[in-house]
């Protein structure tokens, strides 16, 4: 059966994929230790990768990569927010899946695996995610919501600072998120950041979780602050708010998922 390989630096990274035949499904998984989706997707990732037998040249290929420690890899292929999934083949991007949903993950695997002539998973890459696919794919809106409620308070407890942008740090894609970035930098505070560009769920389950409709939005210790102007207004009445969170080198952030 198959396993998963942790990439330990860029060259490691370009050994490996120089090596693998062209036919070979390479199925990437990028995360960051400190976020819990990632070890439940590393549990239902190792559970598929066991549904594939080792083949001479392999039919897939299974490599987990640190997005944070190995950035120029992320970077090549976009990585925003983890978990997040990329399947590649013969250098071609097939898919991506950003997020933490067993279905999708499971299906784009199987999807592009059978291409190659290798087997579907069965019932038990299955059992990673506690449905098969059509029933996921039919629970009920309340369901849903519920699961996407548990998501999202995780996704906010992900880093003792936590802002949710339009675009990243690097690239913000409107006025408001670059001032609150700017902010946080001033003030040399370490903070995670999630793209809700990059997942229309989290754009717009938060706003009702939050009961905040627009923005950027800061969270701290699990507890909305709210957008700009309520950071800006925070700061204007104590200029220590960001003392706790601060660090030595400014701008210092993580993405999320």
């Amino acid at each position: 059966m198959s396993s998963i390989r942790e990439i330990t630096s860029l060259a490691d990274w370009e050994k490996h994929v120089s090596s693998l035949s062209p036919s070979t499904l390479l199925i990437v998984s990028f995360h960051a230790p400190w976020a819990a989706p990632c070890a439940q997707m590393a549990t239902v990732l190792s559970t598929l990768a066991s549904e594939y037998p080792v083949t001479e040249p392999p039919s897939t290929s299974w490599v987990s990569v640190n997005a944070e420690d190995l950035s120029e890899i992320s970077e090549t292929y976009n990585v925003t927010a983890v978990p997040f999934l990329v399947l590649i083949r013969n250098g071609q991007v097939l898919e991506t899946v950003s997020g933490s949903s067993a279905v999708k993950v499971r299906n784009a695997i199987e999807t592009h695996a059978a291409k190659a002539g290798a087997p579907a998973t069965n019932g038990a890459a299955t059992a990673a995610d506690g449905n098969d696919g059509d029933v996921a794919m039919e629970e009920d809106p309340a369901k849903k919501k519920e699961e996407l409620f548990k998501r999202l308070g995780d996704l906010v407890k992900a880093a003792p600072v936590m802002l949710f942008m339009k675009g990243t740090p690097s690239e913000p894609k409107c006025g408001f998120s670059r001032q609150l970035v700017a902010i946080l930098r001033e003030n040399a505070v370490k903070y995670g950041f999630f793209n809700i560009l990059a997942d229309d769920e989290v754009r717009q389950g938060l706003k009702e979780f939050a009961d905040w409709p627009t923005y950027p939005q800061l969270w701290v210790d699990g507890e909305l602050v709210g957008g700009l102007d309520i950071v800006k207004e925070e700061l204007s009445n104590d200029a220590d708010f960001f003392k706790a969170y601060s660090i030595k080198s400014n701008g210092e952030t993580t993405a999320a998922s």
